[in-house]
C-alpha cells in the first residue's frame, strides 16, 4: 500500500523563528500516524532539535535557536518522511468505564439528531472500537484517538462550551477524546469518565502516551 496516495501536498512552515511544523498528507490513518512516530522518533535526534512533539497526522520542531537554513531542513524533512516505516507501538490497553448521557453527556442527544441513529446504538458504536492514541496534545495529558466508527462522527459544535469537565467523553468530527482537566472545547460530550489522565506530581504525570489504547466500557446510560 502506498500511503503518500493523496492530493494533498505534503507541507512543511515555520512557527514564528524557533518552531516548525511538518503537516504529512492524507486523512485521518492509523497507518499515517505511525509513520509520523517514526519520523519523530529520528528528527529528535537531529543537532539543533530541542524536542520534536508528533501531533495527529504533523509534527512539531522546537529549536534551541532559529535555524540557520529552514529551506534546506524543509528538505531533510520531506526526505526522512518518504524513508519512513511505520512504528510499532506495543502500548498498554486502558479500560474506561464510561456515563453516557444525563447531565455527563449534554450532547448525545445532538449526536442523535446528526446520525440518525437512536442511544443505544450510538452508545455501543462508540464503545465497539479499540481505539489507538495517536497524539497527546490540546491541553496536559489530552488523548486524540483514531479508529472511531464514522457512523457516529459529529460536526464540532458552533459555539464551543466554556467550562467542560475533566473526564468528558466527547465526539468532534471523526474523533473521539477524553478531557483531562476543565476548560473549553467545541466538541460534543456524550459522556464521562472519572479515570485521572495527568498528575504533575507523578514521575510520568500523563497517564497515557502515543500507541497506547482505549477501550470504553458502558457503565450507565441515563436518559
Amino acid at each position: 500500500m502506498n500511503h503518500d496516495e493523496s492530493d494533498e501536498p505534503l507541507r512543511v512552515s515555520m512557527l514564528g523563528t524557533t518552531a516548525l511544523l511538518f503537516e504529512a498528507p492524507g486523512a485521518l490513518d492509523l497507518h499515517v500516524q505511525r509513520r509520523i512516530w517514526t519520523l519523530a522518533r529520528e528528527v529528535e535526534t537531529w543537532p539543533g532539535v530541542r524536542e520534536a512533539v508528533p501531533g495527529v497526522t504533523n509534527l512539531m520542531l522546537t529549536f534551541a535557536a532559529p535555524p540557520a537554513d529552514p529551506e534546506s531542513l524543509g528538505e531533510a524533512l520531506r526526505d526522512a518522511w518518504a524513508a519512513a516505516g511505520e512504528l510499532q507501538i506495543e502500548g498498554k490497553v486502558v479500560e474506561l468505564p464510561v456515563q453516557y448521557g444525563g447531565e455527563f453527556g449534554p450532547h448525545l442527544q445532538d449526536v442523535v439528531n446528526h446520525t440518525g441513529l437512536c442511544v443505544d446504538d450510538v452508545v455501543q458504536l462508540h464503545c465497539a472500537p479499540l481505539y489507538t492514541v495517536y497524539a497527546l496534545g490540546s491541553h496536559p495529558g489530552y488523548c486524540y484517538l483514531g479508529g472511531m466508527d464514522p457512523r457516529i462522527a459529529t460536526p464540532r459544535r458552533k459555539v464551543p462550551v466554556l467550562g467542560l469537565p475533566g473526564g468528558a467523553v466527547s465526539i468532534g468530527g471523526v474523533q473521539t477524546g477524553v478531557s483531562a482537566s476543565t476548560g473549553p472545547s467545541g466538541w460534543n460530550t456524550i459522556g464521562h469518565t472519572s479515570m485521572s489522565f495527568f498528575d504533575p506530581a507523578r514521575e510520568h504525570p500523563a497517564t497515557l502516551a502515543p500507541g497506547d489504547m482505549i477501550r470504553f466500557r458502558v457503565e450507565r446510560v441515563a436518559s
